[in-house]
């Protein structure tokens, strides 16, 4: 696939596509960024083939919004008169009816087709640093087409399988928050709550495994979390309270050395486990 492709946006998931589309595809890719260190960094590793400006904008065919969700609709509002009726604009936000409570109106009324995306790769750290070409690699490609046409949607699968995702899904924005908030969000703030134990500062030497699996996201960006969490509350609150009530329910029977109903509630969360497979 041979396209112009601006990148707005040179973090761990910006700089990860502006990265997979030098590796694996023929596109040209010019990289948007406020901080000049990150576009000098990107075109030094070739992971850019420009920095990206106004132009680049007029002539793109896909535009990557790779921002917080109210900095990407400021950016589409601020650079709206910019963008062609050809080129397919998208996101990555981890959120979308926020995201599509905007675009796509905006994308309307200026004639040009806007689809959100989510792709279900990251890492503990964040940055163009911790970018990787690879960090897609047989991940699932969320997209949510928000009324576009059925060629732009398409357009999107086969970027998402040229740059070695897994696979794609395609959902509503209100499936996908309610999802998101129970495979994402929630481990991110368990895993928070769980390290502001006063007994963690003290784990060297008494954790394996399982100190490890259960602490690893709490390495967390706060600020674009918080953004998330808060455009995510409903969802959020309801995955919140059913988790609240499960370690109540074994938190009870703890302390009333109930151990037939510990049994029962322990055999219970290993049965789904087992039955998903995974």
């Amino acid at each position: 696939m041979n396209k112009k492709i601006v990148i707005v946006g040179l973090g761990l998931i910006g700089g990860s596509l502006a990265k997979a589309f030098q590796k694996y595809s023929e596109c040209t890719v010019a990289g948007i960024d406020r901080d000049p260190g990150v576009v000098k960094a990107a075109l030094g590793c070739g992971a850019i083939d420009k920095a990206g400006g106004d132009e680049d904008i007029r002539n793109a065919d896909l535009l990557y919004l790779c921002l917080y969700p109210q900095a990407d609709i400021d950016f589409v509002s601020s650079h709206i008169h910019l963008i062609p009726p050809s080129c397919l604009v998208t996101d990555t936000c981890g959120i979308k009816s926020e995201i599509c409570a905007h675009l796509p109106r905006m994308a309307k009324e200026h004639g040009f087709p806007f689809v959100g995306g989510h792709p279900m790769a990251g890492k503990e750290k964040s940055g163009f640093a911790a970018s990787d070409a690879d960090l897609f690699a047989d991940a699932s490609y969320i997209i949510v087409p928000c009324g576009a046409p059925r060629s732009a949607v398409d357009l999107l699968k086969a970027i998402a399988v040229e740059l070695g995702f897994g696979g794609t899904v395609v959902t509503t924005p209100e499936h996908h928050d309610q999802m998101i908030a129970f495979t994402s969000q929630l481990p991110h703030v368990l895993a928070c709550a769980y390290v502001m134990s006063p007994q963690c500062l003290e784990h060297n030497g008494f954790s394996a495994g399982s100190y490890r699996d259960v602490s690893r996201v709490a390495n967390i960006n706060e600020q674009l979390w918080a953004e998330l969490f808060i455009d995510n509350r409903k969802a959020l609150a309801y995955e919140l309270d059913t988790l609240i009530a499960n370690i109540t329910d074994i938190k009870e029977a703890v302390v009333k050395s109930d151990v037939e109903t510990l049994r029962a509630l322990l055999r219970r969360g290993r049965l789904i486990k087992e039955r998903l497979g995974e």
